[in-house]
């Protein structure tokens, strides 16, 4: 096929023009041409009075060998080779988040069934027990918005753009799209499924393993390892429903996610080599997606998908603040895992039809800033400490400490009413001044970026909108050393791997790490 890099459509323009003007622009009649695909899409905003969308097309027509000698270029779809592979003794994956999930994929794949060990449940049941929570019943330690199938990625926007280029990335975009997701997340330049869908696609995902021969125990919490003389892992141990289990183990995928505090200090315990990690933490920043419509689209926004962003700032002191998870059309939603603390996350469905607009506004963090006690596990306990603040200050029943931009730049210690963006956390947010629940440490920060992220983005510090506190799962701050055999120094045989283990941020690229790991165990084994 020929690679077209560059065909442009106007917003509102239907794809049905691709194939006339691939044909322009590839000096041939439409009849020479046969199958188009769709290669890459991305909305070109930079001009607000030249937006479009840009395509990159793999076209097939007649005389392609006269097409190339003009200079244009061939295409070929990646490729992503998995061996067949062969264990007496089953590989152990720890974890069924986006990581977890990839390397059991590959594992199952290959031919060496793994067995997943899950501390949550199954994405249906974990919904309905999140679902409760939103609407004020009990939070549940093992089935919430950070742990159970699908991990913390399952309740987001789920976003699938990332910062990384790794090869394996193609693959992670065709599997999601193979158990469920639309087709054009393998093209679109900033790819998202949506919560809704993400939780099929898990669930799809599961069974295929599961009809491979893996195994996936659900309410099976990581408690353990074993060694041998050599000191290379040789079994696991999990509580389970029907009490503790040790399964014999040569290979252990560690992918506990960022929220996984019981394991780290397991691990920490234990001896595992660790260190602290910069990560960030921060509000949800909530605006009417209408008016971000209107600042990034102009009058062209009523023929557009809700429109995003992407900010950040350095302050004189050297400190970053930025946006991450931009949630078009979203809900800021209730996080917490552990009793007593308040956590925010943003979520959205597939349609991107929620009347505001929501991003975390984080603050970077860097080891220094940690308090003194705590060791390696500082940055946890210091989260940990801000989350059961927030929980105070929201009332005590998992409701959300909330101010305007308005009423937190003015510091009127009085403020506690609410403007014309309606919040949408849930169960509810109590309207308070925002520095008695986080630290001067991020709310100087905050005060000081706002106003400068605003003449980035016209109305991003506008008064109405609505600050909800705390975003502290960001990312992991702690990281589980490993070498280059992607095994812990210290244990060989146990991988330490994905987000919580301070190798990725965000789904893609969890899933990629996850992929890297696995194939780490397969070399032992191709048959």
């Amino acid at each position: 096929m020929i690679l077209l890099p560059s065909v442009r459509l106007a917003p509102g323009e239907p794809e049905s023009r691709l194939r006339p003007l691939a044909a322009r622009a590839l000096g041939v009649p439409v009849s020479a041409l046969g199958e188009i695909r769709i290669v890459r899409k991305s909305l070109d905003a930079r001009r607000k009075r030249d937006i479009h969308w840009q395509y990159a097309l793999a076209c097939a027509c007649e005389q392609e060998a006269k097409v190339l000698a003009r200079g244009f270029s061939a295409w070929t779809p990646p490729q992503y080779a998995i061996p067949k592979a062969r264990s007496d003794t089953r590989p152990v994956v720890v974890g069924f988040g986006p990581a977890g999930i990839f390397a059991a994929l590959l594992l199952a794949e290959a031919g060496l069934r793994p067995v997943v060990l899950e501390r949550g449940a199954p994405v249906e049941q974990r919904s309905a027990a999140v679902q409760r929570f939103w609407e004020g019943g009990e939070l549940s330690p093992e089935a919430n918005v950070q742990f159970g199938e699908g991990g913390a990625g399952a309740f987001s926007d789920g976003k699938l753009s990332t910062g990384t280029h790794d090869g394996r990335i193609p693959f992670v975009l065709s599997q999601l799209r193979r158990f469920g997701a639309p087709e054009q997340i393998e093209y679109d330049a900033k790819p998202h499924v949506g919560t809704d869908v993400l939780r099929r696609v898990v669930r799809n995902l599961r069974e295929h393993i599961r009809s491979l021969g893996g195994e996936i125990r659900f309410q099976s919490r990581f408690i353990g390892f074993d060694t041998d003389a050599a000191g290379r892992v040789c079994a696991v141990r999990a509580e389970t429903p029907e009490g503790p289990v040790t399964l014999p183990c040569r290979d252990l995928l560690l992918a506990p996610g960022h929220s996984a505090r019981d394991t780290f200090e397991l691990l920490r315990d234990r001896g595992l080599p660790m260190e602290r990690k910069a990560f960030a933490m921060g509000v949800r920043i909530e605006h009417r997606q209408a008016d971000i419509n209107a600042a990034q689209y102009g009058p062209f926004a009523r023929n557009l998908p809700p429109a995003d962003y992407k900010l950040s700032v350095r302050l004189p002191d050297g400190r970053g603040v930025f946006t991450f998870c931009m949630c078009p059309g979203g809900y800021v939603v209730a996080s917490s895992s552990e009793r007593g603390g308040v956590v925010t996350n943003g979520m959205s469905y597939s349609g991107r039809a929620g009347e505001n607009a929501n991003a975390a506004l984080l603050v970077s963090i860097r080891p220094a800033d940690f308090p003194e006690a705590g060791g390696v596990l500082a940055g946890m306990e210091w989260q940990r400490a801000i989350e059961r603040q927030c929980f105070r200050c929201g009332g005590g029943n998992y409701h959300a400490p909330a101010q305007t931009v308005g009423d937190f730049l003015g510091a009127a210690p009085d403020a506690v009413q609410g403007g014309a963006v309606s919040p949408s956390y849930r169960p509810g947010v109590r309207w308070t001044d925002l520095r008695d629940a986080l630290p001067p440490l991020l709310t100087d920060a905050l005060a000081q970026a706002l106003p400068l992220l605003g003449q980035k983005l016209r109305g991003f510090d506008a008064p109405d909108a609505v600050l909800t506190a705390p975003e502290t799962r960001s990312s992991s701050p702690v990281r589980i050393l490993r070498d280059d055999r992607l095994q812990s120094p210290a244990v060989p045989g146990l991988y330490p791997c994905g987000e919580g283990a301070g190798y990725a941020g965000g789904i893609t690229s969890a899933a990629v790490d996850g992929l890297r790991c696995a194939e780490r165990i397969l070399e032992q084994y191709i048959v």
